[in-house]
């Protein structure tokens, strides 16, 4: 009964915050589809492209999703208990998550569909502009580094995956073709190509000879995926992006069918469990981690994760098409995420919480879940890994058009395109192709040393955006702003807490990495006071 119970509270607390808190939120930002949106003023056929809200939703659930809002909250219920995890999971998409994703999408709108850089140079100060800019850059580039090395292995790992990765890829150049170019509507076009897509599935599974035309080792799909996100980060949005990320969300969306219709079954698959996961581990369990402040660091996409408003004030509002779509797509976005972290959960309580790889605990637990459509496992499982597959390339490819944006953001629209993707591009490959050592002196690639530090620089940014936007509607809607600065001050103290721990912890072993959290814990405070100086200046006028 537990997943029962528990996919069932989280659903309607879901629907009811999405229509209660989500509504709210779209009468503070007064949303009004007679306001032409950046997709519409500043049309440029390349980034600036109104998308239909379906296709928009695809892409900014598929992009904001990557392998977070499963891997943060397996982790987190096997350290700490599953309901820690869920109340967070719950609580967090709601009142944190979707305020942040949603604010960060309306603010970029109502500001030519910049990033968040840009509002807070506009109502904090071209200082704070410069300093957010520089540090969600190099948090891109090292998002780049770490995806197209785990995109590499799942690819190189299975084949079937891999052809079925490709094939969607392919699928989705002739969907955005069809659907732009040729005049074919989206309904007809997602009749054809997503069918097209679950085939690509069953073939790689089933006809191994075929999917073994696409077997290469990790370093040949790294140099794959390199030429691909370069491409991705030029093309024009319809051409690639838009159709990939919409054909992949239909993967996703079939994960969190599954996954719901099997929770609901949960008695079936608990049957077998012997060892039960505990609902409550403790504050501070044997690995020594305390539950504040870190069990908020690793949960980061199921409830509220910065990398979702770069996104969101990043390709997102410049596909917008209607204002009003930034509710569905902004807040219902972060919603869905909260569900497939709600299943990740269950999968993990599924196990009776043994130690594993969240990847394949997911993809396990979808391969059980499927069974009650009669799929076979195998099946379900590859449908489970591919959709895992789809959030990671997409993240990845995402991630490098943002840093594309930042950059060109950072120097004014000065550097073109073209350039703008090639440095980021050649930063990554430096973090995923040069060695360092660890603290046993054995080598062991660049990224390595500095991603501890991601999970709180990835929070300090969300609470960065939250800081933005609370600003924005205090002196530029002249309204209160309470929704989005107590979040900011619980994600500014667990982030500035988290990297405090990690200084002392990590001064003996990594000094690189205790400098690196002792950095970023001066860029918050600094910019929460220039913040500060800015509020306190419309005050005193």
């Amino acid at each position: 009964m537990l997943l029962t119970v528990l996919f069932i509270i989280a659903a309607v607390w879901f629907i009811f915050g999405y229509y209660w808190y989500g509504g709210y939120l779209a009468n503070v930002f007064e949303l009004d589809d007679n306001n032409e949106t950046p997709a519409h003023s500043k049309f440029d056929g390349v980034d600036y492209v109104p998308a239909h809200p379906m296709v928009l939703l695809g892409h900014h659930f598929a992009s904001i999703a990557g392998a977070g809002p499963i891997v943060g909250p397996i982790a987190a219920a096997s350290t700490w208990g599953w309901l820690p995890a869920f109340l967070w999971v719950t609580i967090g998409s709601v009142f944190f998550g979707g305020v942040h994703d949603m604010g960060a999408v309306v603010a970029s709108m109502r500001h030519g569909g910049l990033s968040m850089g840009e509002v807070i140079k506009e109502w904090v100060g071209p200082r704070a502009k410069k300093l957010f800019l520089i540090f969600t850059w190099l948090a891109l580039v090292l998002v780049i580094a770490v995806f197209l090395e785990l995109a590499a292995k799942t690819l190189a790992d299975n084949a079937a995956v891999a052809f079925a990765a490709s094939m969607y890829i392919l699928l989705a150049l002739i969907f955005g073709y069809m659907v732009y170019k040729w005049n074919v509507s989206l309904g007809v076009s997602t009749l054809i190509m997503v069918p097209l897509v679950f085939l690509a599935v069953i073939v790689g599974v089933y006809v191994p000879g075929v999917a073994n035309l696409f077997k290469f080792s990790v370093t040949t799909w790294k140099w794959i995926l390199l030429v691909y996100i370069f491409l991705a980060s030029i093309l024009p949005v319809w051409v690639l992006l838009q159709p990939r990320d919409y054909l992949s969300s239909w993967l996703l969306y079939a994960s969190v069918l599954i996954g719901g219709v099997g929770m609901l079954f949960g008695p079936k698959f608990m049957a077998g469990v012997t060892n039960t996961l505990p609902a409550y581990k403790g504050f501070a369990p044997a690995d020594g981690k305390y539950l504040w402040p870190f069990l908020f660091i690793t949960i980061a996409c199921g409830a509220i994760s910065g990398f979702h408003s770069l996104v969101g004030s990043g390709t997102t509002s410049k596909q917008i098409d209607k204002e009003s779509h930034a509710r569905m797509i902004g807040y219902g976005g972060m919603l869905l995420e909260g569900i497939v972290a709600t299943i990740a959960i269950g999968t993990v309580i599924m196990t009776g919480g043994k130690a594993g790889n969240p990847l394949a605990i997911f993809g396990a637990g979808i391969g059980k879940f499927a069974t009650i459509f009669g799929i076979p496992q195998s099946v379900g499982t590859a449908i489970g890994l591919l959709a895992l597959n789809s959030f990671i390339l997409t993240s990845l490819d995402t991630a490098t058009r943002l840093a594309r944006y930042q950059f060109q953001e950072f120097f004014n629209g000065k550097v073109d395109r073209y350039t703008a993707s090639i440095i980021g591009i050649l930063f990554a490959m430096i973090l995923v192709f040069s060695k360092a050592t660890d603290a046993a002196g054995n080598p062991i690639p660049m990224w390595k040393v500095i991603w501890p530090v991601f999970g709180s620089a990835n929070q300090l940014v969300a609470g960065l955006a939250l800081l933005g936007l609370g600003v924005w509607v205090i002196r530029g809607l002249k309204k209160k702003a309470g929704f989005a600065m107590y979040p900011m001050y619980f994600m500014m103290i667990t982030t500035i807490t988290a990297l405090g721990f990690l200084v002392v912890d990590k001064w003996q072993t990594s000094k690189v990495l205790s400098i690196t959290a002792a950095l970023l814990i001066i860029l918050a405070l600094w910019l929460a006071y220039e913040a500060y100086l800015a509020l306190h200046a419309k005050k005193a006028e």
